[in-house]
């Protein structure tokens, strides 16, 4: 069978590892696709002294990739929004088929990207665009395809991960570790999209969709970061039994989707609480499966490769299928033409437990205040730490809330944030039991 032929636009760590192992496996990468893949065309700003492209055709403009006739497969990997957008349109109007590992692209623009693909009748593929080169996507999409989702929670931004994990094991602070993150290169110079929760609302939103077979809405998602998680947090939550980590958590209810991301505080003996360092996973609930987990390595060059690479060869075995007859871009045929699909709930009509940590005047009456404004807000408190005081008088107070709604706890909290004896802020992270059976 004739090769397949493909252009790869940008050469930086993830579009030199796809290279390289494009290269190096070609042998093993044919036998599986039952013909060769061939290196057609290579697009980059600035060569990448990793990779040797002696006798294949260069350029610095993307778009010539998009427009060389002699190309079947485009692989977008520069990233970003605008620009990305626009080459992964250009190639599906000129019939090629798009391998990207951009989560922002297919989180955002995703929905017309694939409209496009299926009216063109070409594949666009994803997989790298979640959790490196871990393969939940085809996981979720076919290897749980008997299966109604009832919900997914994962660590999805090994940025976050690190960070939190140093926190813990060695009781550092919140902008010591980032610091540290940000020296090893696994944190950027501007650190916002990875430590305030967007990276993994990308990601979050991708999962969701293929798992309910809704439209992409990434504007509906809930994201708060961990740049105002503590040590002190972490202290407690560890001598109340729980790891904090951040998560990207989507559920189905009876009276919509969640799709939040978070820190959240999860029991100790949970397989997530258990994932450290860069390392990402993804927890996978299935009504007839049961738990399932998907752990690796959710960055780097080769890891993301893999799953970038893996991307070529499906698109090389179903290049001759009819695409009415191939696997749909998000598991389900129809989203978006059901009125009837379930909408995505605000993050105020969502139930969770809460820890709550707040410092109060060590007076009589305080305590029971507070516990007063949380019965008045159909609250129970679970547990609580009334610790010795601190300088000033101020005595820190952590509570354990069962669940209840976030409208509910919001007002709680703003009640006791105009207490007179209550000093700043009220700290409050969200619990989940992420019950394994």
């Amino acid at each position: 069978m004739k090769p397949v032929r493909v252009g790869i636009c940008g050469l930086g760590t993830v579009g030199g590892g796809t290279f390289n192992v494009l290269t190096r496996n070609a042998d093993e990468i044919a036998r599986r696709a039952g013909r060769p893949i061939v290196i057609e065309q290579v697009a980059f700003r600035t060569p990448n002294p990793e990779c040797d492209v002696t006798g294949i055709k260069t350029t610095h403009d993307i778009f010539e990739v998009a427009a060389n006739p002699d190309i079947d497969v485009v692989v977008e990997l520069i990233g970003g929004y605008d620009v990305a957008r626009e080459l992964v349109l250009t190639a599906i109007e000129n019939g090629k088929h798009v391998v990207t590992a951009n989560k922002a692209l297919i989180a955002v623009h995703g929905n017309e990207i694939f409209q496009a693909a299926h009216e063109k009748g070409v594949i666009v593929a994803f997989e790298a665009a979640v959790a490196g080169g871990i393969p939940v996507i085809k996981s979720l999409r076919e290897g749980l395809g008997a299966n109604r989702i009832e919900w997914l929670a994962g660590i999805i931004n090994g940025t976050g991960n690190f960070i939190l994990t140093h926190m813990r094991d060695e009781g550092r602070a919140f902008e010591d570790v980032l610091a540290e993150a940000q020296a090893l290169g696994y944190a950027e110079a501007d650190p916002t999209f990875d430590v305030e929760g967007i990276d993994a609302a990308h990601k979050l939103t991708i999962l969701a969709s293929i798992a309910y077979g809704v439209p992409l809405q990434f504007e509906k998602a809930y994201t708060e970061g961990i740049s105002r998680v503590t040590a002190e947090d972490v202290e407690q939550a560890d001598n109340l039994g729980y790891i904090i980590k951040h998560l990207g958590i989507s559920k189905r209810t009876d009276e919509g989707l969640e799709l939040r991301v978070h820190p959240t505080l999860i029991p100790k003996e949970r397989l997530l609480a258990n994932v450290h360092g860069v390392k990402n996973a993804i927890a996978v609930m299935g009504d007839a499966v049961g738990p399932t987990l998907y752990y690796g390595a959710g960055a780097g060059a080769e890891p993301t490769a893999s799953a970038v690479v893996a991307d070529v060869l499906d698109v090389a075995r179903d290049i001759a299928t009819d695409h009415h007859y191939r696997v749909p871009y998000l598991a389900f045929s129809g989203i978006g033409e059901n009125a009837d699909q379930p909408p995505i709930l605000a993050m105020e009509e969502i139930s969770t437990a809460y820890y709550l940590r707040l410092l109060a005047v060590d007076r009589p009456g305080v305590l029971a205040r507070v516990a007063t404004i949380l019965s008045e807000e159909g609250i129970s408190i679970e547990a609580l730490i009334q610790k010795e005081a601190t300088e000033g008088e101020l005595v820190p107070i952590i509570l354990m809330t069962h669940r209840t709604r976030e409208k509910h706890m919001n007002e709680a909290i703003r009640k006791i944030e105009a207490m007179a004896d209550i000093a700043g802020s009220v700290t409050r992270i969200r619990v989940e039991s992420l019950e394994e059976n």
